[in-house]
């Protein structure tokens, strides 16, 4: 089966330096029917203007998935953490027993552009931690690269669920395929380009949420850039 939504249907932040777009229920967007995806819990595609950012926030009991998609975010946590994360940058944060954080656009021209993603982790009260990666486009390009897992595999973020993120630069007329196992659902998020999954066409922005399906054709109308979940749908 295969759940289209595209990017106009997502919910909608829009304030003066912050423009949000939600696939999941997230802040004042509510959707009874559409709260998560397995232990998919929020996709939130965020554009950050030029010395803006999220002041000092909680989190608890998530694993959080930053993936940069232009700019550089700067990043600091009550643990006495911080840094930054840049283009083709990933960064895992387990909240657990609970972390203060804050994020910001250092940049006084630029824009910030990024992806942040949440998962319910697979235990409560886990300690707090960061792990962060890079990931260039030549790795990228026209396959699925796996850049996060619920394993730990060398040179792949670990994160504290049954769950694993995959990224393709897909060229132009170029194909992708993955094979989905019993049990485990996918969401393909068209973060740029356009595509074809399983016959159906995306857009810059668009999603589908697959179950069901034993394999996954991925297909680029036009150069474009794909983050690619494989998930246990029981958690």
């Amino acid at each position: 089966m295969i759940d289209i939504k595209r990017s106009n249907e997502r919910g909608h932040t829009q304030i003066d330096w912050l423009d949000s777009h939600h696939s999941f229920s997230f802040g004042e967007y509510y959707d009874s029917s559409n709260i998560h995806f397995g232990p998919l819990r929020v996709m939130n595609d965020d554009v950050i203007q030029p010395g803006e950012g999220f002041p000092t926030h909680p989190h608890r009991d998530m694993e959080i998935v930053t993936i940069i998609i232009e700019g550089t975010v700067a990043h600091k946590d009550s643990s006495g953490g911080e840094g930054t994360i840049t283009v083709n940058e990933v960064q895992r944060m387990t909240a657990g027993s609970g972390i203060f954080h804050s994020e910001f656009n250092p940049s006084d021209s630029e824009i910030l552009k990024l992806l942040q993603i949440w998962f319910i982790p697979n235990k409560p009260e886990l300690t707090p931690s960061y792990e962060q990666k890079k990931f260039s486009h030549d790795v990228k390009k026209n396959k699925l690269l796996k850049v996060v897992s619920g394993n730990k595999e060398e040179g792949v973020i670990f994160i504290n669920q049954d769950a694993e993120i995959f990224l393709s630069d897909l060229d132009e007329e170029k194909e992708i395929t993955h094979k989905l196992k019993e049990n485990r659902g996918a969401y393909v998020h068209l973060i740029e380009g356009s595509v074809d999954v399983n016959g159906v066409l995306l857009s810059s922005g668009d999603a589908v949420k697959i179950t069901g399906e034993e394999k996954i054709l991925i297909s680029a109308v036009v150069n474009s850039k794909i983050v690619f979940f494989d998930m246990k749908m029981e958690f």
